[in-house]
């Protein structure tokens, strides 16, 4: 009987921890919802704001460069990982965490790394480190454009400054609710595309060309981080859905074997009953 009682026991315990994980992924997929049509809405702009940006880059004479688009010799290296403030989203933290490290062991050996990090599990990873310059995991309590703004302004005054020499972006890439891509993306210097540098499109600048690098540039540099925190957003909520749809499949197919468990321990202490009242029966007779 007590070894009944241990199966009751633990079949309420993973009932309970299925209910936990069912009501997770709702939630979950409620706001991927918002966090999918945010990001949705978002990539035609931003997309072609970063077209135009590079586009201009590419057009701009030696003496009317860009001081974003100034390529130096790379001696130190800013490394942005962007991640969630919370768990429970299978690997979408872990990926993004070895991907920076790799970057920092392989890539970048030799050069000094710097870290700023976006989410607090990016946080707890490099947080040991004394070359983390700053946390910014508190976006996700109010992602907004503004306070996208002030982080990437602090990432073009220390490359303006001179403090790094490349800057480079970490994230999930929101592809759908099950399948995230690790995005490496150089955020600093602009680099034009191959496609802007063989292109042979005449631009007309209006007012000028040093008025529109010195407004387009800062403005697409703030909306391409947006865009990455965005989609970094919308994938942890597709990754913890996925994590705990798996998680309640799980749970309900270890639920169904403890029952059948604890169905046939019944059955058989049951019928050990009946042998012993039987037994007993035929000693009295005899």
């Amino acid at each position: 009987m007590a070894n009944l009682k241990e199966i009751r026991n633990r079949i309420s315990s993973v009932s309970s921890t299925m209910q936990i994980t069912s009501a997770m992924k709702m939630v979950s997929a409620a706001k991927l919802k918002k966090a999918q049509d945010a990001i949705t809405a978002m990539r035609p702009y931003s997309d072609k704001l970063t077209e135009l940006l590079q586009s201009l880059s590419a057009t701009l004479d030696a003496d009317s460069g860009s001081k974003f688009a100034l390529e130096r010799e790379v001696k130190r290296v800013l490394l942005v990982p962007i991640t969630s403030n919370r768990g429970l989203a299978g690997a979408f933290n872990s990926n993004i965490i070895k991907e920076t490290l790799k970057l920092s062991s392989e890539d970048y050996l030799s050069t000094e790394i710097s870290y700023l990090t976006i989410g607090k599990k990016a946080n707890d990873a490099f947080k040991k480190t004394k070359h983390l310059i700053a946390d910014r995991s508190e976006i996700f309590d109010d992602l907004t454009y503004d306070n996208a703004s002030e982080i990437a302004q602090i990432l073009m005054d220390t490359f303006v400054d001179g403090k790094v020499d490349k800057v480079v972006l970490v994230y999930n890439k929101f592809k759908n609710a099950a399948t995230q891509e690790i995005m490496t993306e150089q955020f600093l210097p602009i680099v034009p595309t191959k496609d802007n540098l063989n292109s042979n499109l005449d631009y007309i600048f209006e007012p000028s060309k040093a008025e529109i690098v010195e407004q387009l540039i800062p403005k697409s540099l703030k909306t391409q981080l947006f865009k990455a925190i965005r989609d970094s957003f919308a994938s942890e909520h597709g990754a913890r859905m996925t994590a705990m749809h798996k998680a309640t499949d799980n749970a309900t197919e270890l639920r169904d074997q403890l029952k059948l468990t604890y169905n046939k321990a019944r059955q058989a202490s049951i019928t050990n009953e009946i042998l012993e009242i039987v037994g007993g029966a035929e000693a009295l007779n005899n």
